[in-house]
C-alpha cells in the first residue's frame, strides 16, 4: 500500500506531510491511523528527532475529517463504540507522544482532522480564507468521537465548545485564534517555517500560555455553578430548535458535562458509548445518506459524460432588480466572484437593486466573514444599468422579472437581441414551463430554467430545468455556475412547478382547506414544525409572498386540474391586500420585519370560527400525505431523474425534515401498503385529491420501493 505520510528532516524537527494517495483530500481511516501510530513510534525512538510538525500535502485542505465510508460498514453499537475508542487511542498517542507534535493547519480542518489537531501540543493556522476549523459530526447525527468532545471544552471553554459542537459550523482561523483554538495565525507563505520554530521552542522546554479569556469566561466556564447554567441554557436551546428530533444534540451536552464534571477518563468512555449508540440510529443513517447524496451531486452535471461542456463564466447579467434578482447578483459576486451587471426598466429601481445586492455582502462583513478589503473588492463587481449596455460581454444572463409569461417572453427577446449567440440564458421562474417562455426564442438551444429559492443568499438549492431543445453545453454551464454560487443543484424536467413547487402545491393547498375548516394558524404551523419542518405552512406562505403563491396556484391548477385546485384562502387574503412578510400583512403580525403572533382576523375574513379542539394527528396526516402522494406521482412521471435528486431537492428546497431522509425515504420507511391504506381512508373523508398515486398502488401489490433494500438503514 502506498504510504499516506512522508517525512523529511529539518535539523532536529521531522516535517510529516499527510498526503493520502489517490484522494483529493485527506481523510482519517483505520489504515491511516495505524500508519500514523507506527510513524510516531519510530520518530519517538529516533534520537535525531526532537519535535514533529504535521502538515497537509493537499491544496487548501488540512484534513477533511474521518472516512465516512467506514461509518456505513458499522453493524452494531459495539462496532461503533470500538471505532470511537480506536480513534481516541490514536489521538492519545499523538497527545502523549514523547516527541511533541505541532499542527501546521492550512485549509479545511474538520471533524477527525480537528480532533487530531486538538491532540497536538501546539496549533498554527494560516490566515487564508479557506482555513476553517470545525466539528460537524452533529450534522451527521453523531458527536465528535475521537476525543473532540473532551479536548475542545478544555481548550476553549464550555460555552464556545458547545456552540461549535451543537451547530456543527466551522470557524475561521481568525475566530479560532480569538477562541484559543489555535495558538498562532500567520500567512500561508510562512506557515511551515513558523511551525518549525515553534516545534524547536517546545522541544527546548517552552510551554505556551493559554486561557485568559476574560473575567466573565473564568466565572462561567471556570466554576461548576457557571457551567451548570451553560448546560441548562444549551439544553433549552436544543429542545427549542430541534423538537427532540436530533438525539445527537442532547447527548453531546451530556458527554461534555460528564467530561468536565467527572474527568476525562469517564468523559472519553461516555463519548465512545454515545457515538456508538448514535451511529446505529435511523436519524444518523438518514443524515449520512444525505451527506453522500450531496457529495455525489457535486460531480453530476446533469448530462451523460462527454455530452456537454461548460462555458467559463466571468461576467453575469441579471435582468430584474427586485428581491430575487438582487439576491442572485449579490450571491454571484460574493461566492462565485464574477462581475455582475444588473438591469431594470429605470435607474431608481436599479439603484435599489444594487443596494440590496451589496447588502448581501455587507451581512457577511458584519458577521466578520469578509474583511473590509474583500468587501470593497466584491462590491466593485456589481454594477447596474437601465439599458443593455455591457451585456454583450456576458457569458450567462439570468432573467428574474415578474412571474408572467408574456413579460418573460418579451424580456427573453430583448436579451437575445443584446447578447452573443453563445451566451447562455437562464430564466428564474417557480412554475412556468421553460418551453413556453422559450417558444419564440431565436436560439432556444441556449435557454433553460434556473429556479433559485428565496432568500437566495441563504437557500441552498437550485433547480436547473432544460427544455427538449436545450443543448448539453448550456445545461452544464448552468449547473456548474450554480455550484460556483455555492448551491446544491438538481436537474429537473420542464413541467409546471418543476419538482419542489410540484410537491409543495398540494401541501399548501391542504393547509388552506384546513384553515377554511377553522384550524387555528398557530396550531397548523406547530403541527408541522413538531414533525420536523423549520416553519409551518402558514408561515411559509407569508415568507414566499401571498401574491407569488396566488399566481403559482393558478398555474398549477390550470396544469393539473381539480386535483390541485387551491383553497379560497389565498384569494381572500389577497383581496384584503395581504402579501405576507413583504408588506407586513399576512397570516401573522409583523413588527420591524419580524414575525409576532398569529392574526386571528384571518378567520373573520374567511367567515369561519376557529376550532377549539383540534385532532392534530389528522391535521398532520392530511398535510404530510398530500405531499408524499404528489412526490410519488411526480417521481413516477420522471420529473426528477433519481430518488436521490428528489429527496435532496425536498430537503434543501422546502426544508423537508433531514432526519426523515426525504419524501421517498419516508415512503420506503412506512411501506407502500401502509401509505396506500392511509391515503384511501383520507380519500373517503376528504375527497379524491387523496386517491393514491398509481405507482404507490403498484408498489403496494408488489412490495416495491424507491431505494434498494440494501441501502435502507
Amino acid at each position: 500500500m502506498t504510504a499516506a505520510f512522508r517525512t523529511e528532516q529539518r535539523d532536529r524537527v521531522a516535517v510529516v506531510t499527510f498526503d493520502l494517495p489517490f484522494e483529493s483530500v485527506n481523510k482519517l481511516s483505520k489504515a491511516v491511523g495505524w500508519e500514523l501510530e507506527e510513524l510516531l513510534r519510530g520518530l519517538d525512538a529516533n534520537e535525531q528527532v526532537q519535535a514533529i510538525v504535521l502538515r497537509s500535502g493537499k491544496p487548501d485542505t488540512f484534513i477533511a475529517g474521518a472516512d465516512i465510508e467506514e461509518f456505513l460498514q458499522l453493524r452494531s453499537v459495539e462496532e461503533a463504540v470500538r471505532l470511537s475508542r480506536d480513534g481516541q487511542l490514536l489521538m492519545q498517542a499523538v497527545a502523549e507522544s514523547k516527541t511533541p507534535v505541532v499542527a501546521a493547519i492550512h485549509g479545511a480542518c474538520m471533524g477527525g482532522g480537528l480532533e487530531l489537531a486538538l491532540a497536538c501540543r501546539y496549533r498554527i493556522a494560516s490566515d487564508h480564507p479557506k482555513t476553517n476549523l470545525g466539528l460537524p459530526e452533529t450534522q451527521l447525527g453523531l458527536i465528535p468521537g475521537a476525543g473532540g468532545s473532551n479536548r475542545l471544552p478544555r481548550l476553549v471553554g464550555v460555552r464556545a465548545a458547545l456552540d461549535m459542537i451543537l451547530t456543527g459550523k466551522p470557524v475561521t482561523a481568525r475566530k479560532a485564534l480569538r477562541l484559543g483554538l489555535v495558538d498562532e495565525m500567520v500567512p500561508e507563505s510562512i506557515l511551515l517555517d513558523t511551525a518549525i520554530v515553534a516545534a524547536e521552542r517546545i522541544a527546548g522546554g517552552w510551554s505556551p500560555k493559554r486561557g485568559g479569556h476574560g473575567f466573565v469566561a473564568s466565572v462561567v466556564d471556570g466554576t461548576p455553578l457557571g457551567r451548570m447554567v451553560v448546560y441548562r441554557k444549551a439544553q433549552e436551546g436544543v429542545e427549542a430548535k430541534s423538537g427532540g428530533n436530533y438525539p445527537a444534540l442532547p447527548r453531546a451536552i451530556d458527554v461534555v458535562r460528564c467530561s468536565m464534571e467527572d474527568g476525562m477518563v469517564k468523559g472519553l468512555a461516555a463519548e465512545a458509548q454515545a457515538f456508538g449508540e448514535l451511529a446505529m440510529t435511523d436519524v444518523s443513517r438518514r443524515l449520512v445518506e444525505i451527506f453522500f447524496a450531496t457529495n455525489a451531486l457535486k460531480k453530476d452535471d446533469g448530462v451523460p459524460a462527454g455530452s456537454g461542456r461548460a462555458r467559463p463564466v466571468h461576467r453575469l447579467g441579471v435582468i430584474g432588480s427586485g428581491f430575487m434578482g438582487a439576491g442572485i447578483a449579490g450571491t454571484a459576486a460574493l461566492v462565485a466572484g464574477v462581475e455582475v451587471r444588473m438591469k431594470d426598466a429605470d435607474l431608481s429601481r436599479v439603484g435599489r437593486g444594487v443596494k440590496v445586492a451589496i447588502d448581501v455582502l455587507a451581512e457577511r462583513l458584519k458577521r466578520r466573514r469578509l474583511t473590509h478589503w474583500e468587501f470593497d473588492r466584491q462590491k466593485a463587481l456589481i454594477s447596474g444599468t437601465a439599458g443593455y449596455d455591457g451585456f454583450a460581454r456576458t457569458e450567462l444572463v439570468i432573467e428574474a422579472v415578474f412571474e408572467e409569461l408574456g413579460v418573460k417572453r418579451q424580456v427573453l427577446a430583448e436579451i437575445e437581441a443584446a447578447v452573443p449567440a453563445t451566451t447562455v440564458i437562464g430564466t428564474n421562474t417557480s412554475t412556468i414551463p421553460i418551453a413556453d417562455i422559450a417558444a419564440d426564442a431565436r436560439h432556444a438551444e441556449r435557454v433553460l430554467g434556473m429556479h433559485f429559492f428565496s432568500p437566495v443568499a441563504r437557500m441552498p438549492l437550485l433547480e436547473v430545468i432544460p427544455t427538449d431543445r436545450t443543448s448539453g453545453d448550456a445545461l452544464v454551464t448552468a449547473v456548474q455556475f450554480g455550484r460556483r454560487m455555492g448551491k446544491t443543484v438538481i436537474v429537473v424536467a420542464d413541467v409546471p412547478g418543476f419538482w419542489v413547487n410540484r410537491i409543495l402545491s398540494p401541501y399548501l393547498n391542504e393547509a388552506g382547506f384546513l384553515l377554511e375548516e377553522g384550524v387555528p394558524i398557530d396550531v397548523l404551523d406547530r403541527v408541522m414544525t413538531s414533525w420536523g419542518f423549520p416553519v409551518g405552512p402558514a408561515a411559509l406562505l407569508d415568507e414566499v409572498g401571498l401574491d407569488v403563491a396566488e399566481k403559482a396556484g393558478k398555474v398549477m391548477h390550470q396544469a393539473f386540474g381539480d386535483r390541485l385546485e387551491p383553497s379560497r384562502v389565498i384569494g381572500v387574503m389577497r383581496s384584503d391586500d395581504r402579501m405576507g412578510r413583504k408588506n407586513g400583512r399576512g397570516f401573522y403580525f409583523y413588527k420591524d420585519g419580524h414575525k409576532s403572533g398569529a392574526d386571528g382576523s384571518v378567520f373573520q375574513l374567511l367567515g369561519v370560527r376557529p376550532q377549539g379542539e383540534v385532532d392534530e394527528q389528522r391535521v398532520r396526516d392530511r398535510l404530510v400525505f398530500a405531499m408524499l402522494n404528489e412526490a410519488a406521482l411526480a417521481m413516477s412521471e420522471g420529473v426528477v431523474r433519481t430518488p436521490r435528486d428528489a429527496d435532496i431537492g425536498a430537503i434543501f428546497g422546502i426544508g423537508y425534515p433531514p432526519f426523515r431522509g426525504g419524501p421517498l425515504r419516508t415512503l420506503d420507511g412506512m411501506g407502500a401498503a401502509e401509505v396506500v391504506a392511509r391515503l384511501e381512508r383520507l380519500a373517503i373523508t376528504c375527497g379524491p385529491r387523496f386517491t393514491p398515486a398509481p405507482v404507490l398502488q403498484e408498489m403496494s401489490r408488489t412490495g416495491g420501493r424507491w431505494y434498494p433494500s440494501s441501502t435502507a438503514r
